[in-house]
């Protein structure tokens, strides 16, 4: 399989592309600005996305959503909890003084347990609410089993709680119930820093002590 991250916008939002080599079909995750740097690696590796993911609504996530989406035609998912953070980019952007992005139509809304399927690839939908109401991390099973955490969990941190719809108690309780379970090996991919792995946040995360 075929993964590259992207840290796009102000914010530096990884954004992570998806390829299956077999089919040339791609997902995107997170698409949230620096739309031609998405683009490039997408035609670099020779492949076409059939779905952009958001994680959630928060708009250095869903920034780029509606230009990536008309220059691929792929469809747009997210969970439906998020639809009005989504729609209030403007005055997303107005806190962080920034143009805001225009706002494309939602195709799917996700719920947990949905599967995203690509060539022969898949994503396990897990609704890790806490950082914002629709917050989703998306489980690859298999062999090379990996999950990316959007910003409900991060490298010795969580996702921050103190913006609209957020709850620490709930992102607490949706990472021990949804993502401690998961193998220690497995590896973390977060919206933001580097990646990590499930034993060491269940050993060094001091949130989660």
């Amino acid at each position: 399989m075929i993964q590259e991250v992207i840290p796009v916008g102000m914010l530096q939002c990884n954004c992570y592309v998806l390829g299956d080599e077999s089919t040339g079909e791609a997902v995107v995750i997170d698409p949230g600005d620096d739309i031609e740097r998405v683009q490039q690696v997408l035609e670099r590796q020779n492949l076409t996305p059939k779905y952009l993911v958001a994680t959630h609504a928060h708009i250095d996530h869903v920034g780029g959503l509606e230009k990536l989406a008309h220059a691929t035609g792929a469809a747009v998912l997210m969970h439906q909890a998020d639809l009005p953070l989504y729609q209030n980019l403007a005055t997303q952007a107005a806190w962080l003084g920034m143009r805001p992005p225009e706002i494309i139509e939602i195709d799917q809304f996700l719920r947990e347990g949905d599967s995203i399927r690509w060539g022969t690839r898949s994503l396990q939908v897990l609704h890790t609410p806490g950082h914002s109401p629709g917050s989703l991390s998306l489980l690859m099973p298999g062999d090379d089993q990996r999950l990316f955490s959007g910003d409900t969990l991060f490298q010795s941190s969580i996702g921050r709680t103190d913006l609209w719809g957020g709850s620490y108690d709930q992102i607490l309780r949706s990472i021990e119930s949804k993502l401690l379970s998961l193998d220690d090996l497995t590896p973390v991919f977060p919206g933001h820093g580097p990646a990590t792995a499930i034993g060491d946040e269940r050993r060094f995360n001091p949130f989660l002590r």
